[in-house]
């Protein structure tokens, strides 16, 4: 006979030459010949060499532990006395009561939606993100959710989460703000055979995102090529001067043009235009010789109109000090006070006219 005492909050199970007999709960008990005990903590989970089914026999034994069956398209959450302790996957798991206070939480990953009461904290831990498929919306954005490849819905700002399993889940998204298409360096010929190159831009924003992302295929790419073959067809239209004459109509032209095609594909445009309108090296040199020629004979018109209006003022002068001789008079002063800052010294004699000596000395010295 053998003595073995059973503490507090464990547990033994009794073998007779390997073969499951009983299980001994707290307190002193006598163990037979060739009888064994395994002593287990009810704080653990329950393992055991001998088969389950076996120990299962014993109703006592059932009745002390907890057996949880997790299938395989099921995860179960585990929490020890309402805190969560770990996740539990495919297979048999097997637990003491009474001393814990244990509670299991069931999820089906075979579907998409996660409708379980699941703390969002839990999922940053990897055991469960490794089963979780997460979409992030911006503020700015909007999405198309696609199940099996087939629409399901839109989708706005915020943070989606699936389980990942075999349906395939697809999050497709466009920026709604006001967005930019540059139109580089488009080559063109105007009407004269001129030939240019352009720089066009756009502003859009898309307002239909179904039709955007499910009807149409690189919309931004089909938004591209209509912009350009708008642009190409006004361009063709008129001659190099015609069309810089008239470069402020063409965002008017080519927005009209556009908008059929832009609401097919579901984004309305806000406003375009011409950035640069760049000319051949040659062309730029006969335009520049053309604006030098042109500012030169605006400069000549002005200079004449200049020395026409000197020339009326002076004969309306000389009208009027052939009237008045006070006038003349003065005027002669006038001449003489000129005169005078350009000359250091001057000596006059004899009894002539003063002013008239002045104008030959003036006239020897220049």
């Amino acid at each position: 006979m053998k003595r073995v005492r059973i503490q507090q909050g464990k547990v033994g199970l009794v073998f007779k030459n390997g073969n499951y007999l009983k299980i001994i709960t707290e307190g002193v008990h006598w163990l037979g010949f060739y009888e064994s005990v395994d002593v287990y903590d009810l704080r653990q989970q329950f393992y055991s060499t001998v088969a389950l089914e076996i120990l299962l026999q014993d109703e006592s034994l059932v009745n002390m532990l907890e057996v949880i069956e997790v299938k395989d398209h099921e995860l179960v959450l585990l929490y020890e006395n309402e805190n969560f302790k770990s996740i539990l996957q495919a297979g048999r798991h097997v637990y003491w009561k009474g001393l814990i206070n244990r509670t299991f939480v069931r999820i089906d990953t075979s579907k998409i939606d996660i409708t379980e009461a699941i703390d969002t904290s839990l999922f940053s831990n990897y055991e469960l993100a490794k089963h979780v498929r997460v979409f992030e919306v911006f503020s700015y954005e909007k999405a198309v959710l696609l199940i099996d490849d087939v629409y399901t819905k839109t989708l706005t700002s915020g943070t989606y989460r699936f389980w990942k399993n075999n349906i395939s889940v697809k999050v497709g998204k466009v920026d709604t703000r006001q967005l930019q298409l540059e139109i580089a360096g488009q080559e063109l010929l105007t009407k004269d055979k001129a030939n240019i190159r352009i720089n066009f831009y756009t502003n859009y924003k898309v307002t239909d995102i179904e039709k955007a992302l499910l009807a149409n295929k690189d919309y931004e790419k089909q938004l591209y090529v209509a912009m350009q073959l708008a642009l190409r067809q006004y361009v063709g239209q008129y001659s190099l001067d015609e069309l810089l004459e008239n470069k402020e109509n063409i965002s008017a032209v080519v927005l009209e043009a556009t908008k059929e095609v832009a609401e097919k594909l579901g984004v309305i445009i806000l406003y375009c235009g011409i950035r640069d309108i760049i000319l051949p090296g040659d062309m730029k040199e006969i335009m520049n010789q053309v604006l030098v020629a042109q500012k030169k004979a605006q400069a000549n018109i002005i200079t004449r109109r200049e020395e026409t209006a000197s020339t009326r003022s002076l004969l309306n002068t000389a009208k009027l000090m052939e009237e008045n001789e006070m006038l003349f008079k003065l005027k002669e002063m006038e001449y003489v006070e000129k005169i005078a800052d350009k000359i250091g010294e001057i000596t006059v004699s004899g009894n002539g006219n003063m002013v008239k000596q002045l104008k030959e000395i003036f006239a020897v010295n220049k």
